[in-house]
């Protein structure tokens, strides 16, 4: 009986930059492909260009895949670690005649180049030490270059592209050990999937011509080729290359913008891959979902409006308390708030309306942090102009609100007094309509527009009068009182 193939993806990326939006959707789609099938993700950092190794970089890839809440399998592996193994394959390689030294000065690469430019030819090494009987130069250390096919073609069959096809003529004999003994990355990406049995890469279409390359690879040492799935690009909404020019560029930016990560990978998901008409597509319906036949051949545009969009939708269907959890940093870092138990008992006594309102927890944390304020606090301009003009408006709602049943009279003779002693939304409502009847001409917006400011310090929150209920009648009047 053949036991089936256990799915064996990786998602390797280069610690030379951060973690931008393709690695995180590439990370996603290997993922579920090898989840959604019993598999197992590697994670490999292939740090082999140690100029411009980052640790930086690399902590930031961690913080990314761990901040979209997707696992891998084992340890991170360091391609750089690896080294003697890379060699040891170059080496055997050219013990086996499949691969040979060369002594080319870069000089006379550059001679060679610029001679292939003038002639039309593809501009590649003219394989001069290919089978040369002369004697090497004294003093160099010549590279490894592999013996590339010299006739024929090569197909890859692409989960997503289709069949490619490449003639022999297009394929050079590359470095695959540098003078110094370092491999290069063809040869160390070969040598680490076919040690880690990875039988599936998920990568980028901008390496499609290196696949070509690396089956020269696998084809010299007869190891099995894995199966590959090369994604198209992800642009900006302009139609170029995404950058940091059209909003973010890093994961960890988007996680500062406030987007919740279940948000993010359904909205990655979709970036390139579809399910009929289904925009909102949960990750377990995403691991039963997935597959790679879906995946768009056509480069995808990023979409801030959708992104939003989906993100909204996540946000009403989150946890009240994990929501404000992670808003956390938002409050301290824009309004200096620590979130206390009060607080945050506020918070999720309001919880529905401001999950509704939110698209972020930015905006969730900048309409609910007034809870956590402390008297005094400061307002914002809107806020302090609203309060300057509605000051008269504040001094006849605090009497009405007051105890001093005389007051109310005052302000309004026939104002009810249904549920007074619980002072509720209700009946804050209620006494501001007749303070706007008796002092601002009907008008209900003139009362709660200085009530927001005062209570909230903005002039943006949920009810205001559900606001005043939760902080109760005690803080509301010494609210009303600091900003008069």
């Amino acid at each position: 009986m053949v036991m089936p193939m256990t799915i064996v993806t990786r998602f390797p990326p280069s610690p030379t930059g951060f973690m931008h939006i393709g690695n995180a959707r590439t990370a996603l789609y290997n993922w579920l492909y090898a989840r959604g099938r019993g598999g197992k993700m590697l994670f490999r950092i292939e740090d082999t260009d140690r100029a411009r190794h980052s640790e930086d970089a690399v902590q930031a890839i961690v913080n990314g895949l761990k901040w979209l809440e997707l696992d891998y399998d084992g340890e991170v592996t360091s391609q750089f670690a690896r080294t003697p193994r890379h060699a040891e394959i170059a080496h055997q390689l050219l013990k086996e005649g499949k691969a040979y030294h060369c002594y080319c000065s870069p000089a006379e690469l550059d001679e060679m180049r610029e001679q292939a430019k003038k002639e039309g030819r593809p501009v590649f090494y003219d394989r001069r030490w290919r089978d040369s009987n002369q004697k090497p130069p004294e003093g160099v250390k010549p590279v490894i270059r592999i013996k590339a096919p010299l006739t024929g073609s090569f197909t890859v069959k692409d989960h997503v592209q289709g069949d490619v096809t490449v003639a022999a003529e297009q394929l050079d004999d590359f470095i695959i050990l540098r003078s110094d003994g370092t491999p290069v990355y063809l040869l160390a990406v070969v040598v680490d999937d076919h040690d880690m049995g990875v039988n599936f890469v998920i990568r980028g279409d901008d390496h499609l011509n290196n696949t070509f390359r690396q089956n020269i690879i696998y084809d010299a040492l007869a190891w099995a080729k894995p199966e590959y799935a090369h994604l198209p690009l992800i642009l900006g909404p302009d139609g170029a290359k995404m950058s940091k020019r059209h909003g973010a560029a890093t994961v960890e930016e988007y996680r500062d913008m406030g987007y919740l990560p279940e948000a993010m990978r359904n909205y990655l998901l979709r970036l390139g891959w579809s399910h009929g008409d289904d925009e909102i597509i949960s990750t377990e319906q995403a691991l039963k979902w997935f597959g790679l036949d879906h995946v768009h051949r056509s480069p995808a545009r990023f979409d801030f409006a959708k992104l939003e969009s989906v993100n909204a939708h996540y946000m009403k269907r989150a946890d009240g308390a994990r929501l404000i959890e992670l808003a956390k940093p938002f409050y301290k870092s824009r309004h200096n708030v620590e979130i206390s138990d009060l607080a945050k008992k506020r918070i999720m006594a309001h919880i529905d309306e401001l999950k509704s309102r939110a698209k972020t927890l930015i905006q969730f944390a900048d309409e609910s942090a007034f809870y956590a304020k402390k008297i005094p606090f400061d307002y914002d301009e809107k806020a302090k102009a609203t309060i300057a003009a509605g000051k008269d408006i504040l001094k006849f709602l605090a009497e009405a609100l007051s105890d001093d049943g005389g007051t109310i009279t005052y302000c309004a003779p026939n104002a009810p007094d249904t549920d007074k002693e619980n002072f509720t939304a209700a009946y804050v409502e209620q006494i501001c309509k007749h303070v706007a009847t008796n002092h601002a001409g009907g008008k209900l917006g003139n009362i709660a527009m200085p009530l927001r400011a005062a209570l909230t310090g903005t002039t943006v929150s949920p009810s205001i009068f559900m606001a005043a209920e939760i902080l109760g009648k005690e803080e509301t009047l010494k609210r009303i009182q600091a900003a008069i």
